[in-house]
């Protein structure tokens, strides 16, 4: 990550940077900073777990690309609500266990951002997470060629 990137405090600043890079020809750069402040969000948070951390991020991934296309700030509402009745794990376990892709799914890899899709976290934190879990997230990821 860009040193400059990496000094940014909050998701708004991010945010302004990414619009900067964008106009000067930055693409990269631009990409680095919505990285920076999907982490900044899942910090602020208050996930009790790396694993917890990373199924935040991969909400507010989601919630990026959401806003991206509609031009304004998209919360993952459904998400929010399984995650505030079930917990972050319960959840995500439910998402992933699904017998379709969820629509977050869908939309992080037609970004080809993989990384932040549930299925991953959960391949990177197996020991979190059912045997039923792990085995669909493989196989969504192996369509996608992203396993």
């Amino acid at each position: 990550m860009d040193s400059r990137v990496a000094k940014l405090k909050t998701p708004m600043e991010c945010e302004v940077f990414a619009a900067n890079a964008r106009a000067r020809g930055a693409p990269e750069l631009a990409e680095q900073a919505r990285k920076r402040a999907v982490q900044l969000r899942a910090q602020s948070h208050g996930a009790q777990s790396d694993v917890e951390r990373e199924c935040l991020e991969a909400v507010y991934a989601y919630e990026e690309i959401l806003s991206e296309k509609r031009g304004r700030r998209q919360p993952a509402g459904r998400t929010w609500q399984m995650i505030h009745r079930h917990g972050v794990l319960p959840a995500v376990e439910r998402i992933v266990t699904k017998r379709g892709e969820s629509t977050g799914y869908s939309a992080l890899a037609e970004m080809g951002l993989h990384e932040f899709a549930f299925e991953a976290v959960v391949l990177r934190n197996q020991q979190h997470f059912s045997e039923q879990a792990i085995a669909c997230s493989r196989e969504r990821l192996g369509e996608h060629g992203a396993a």
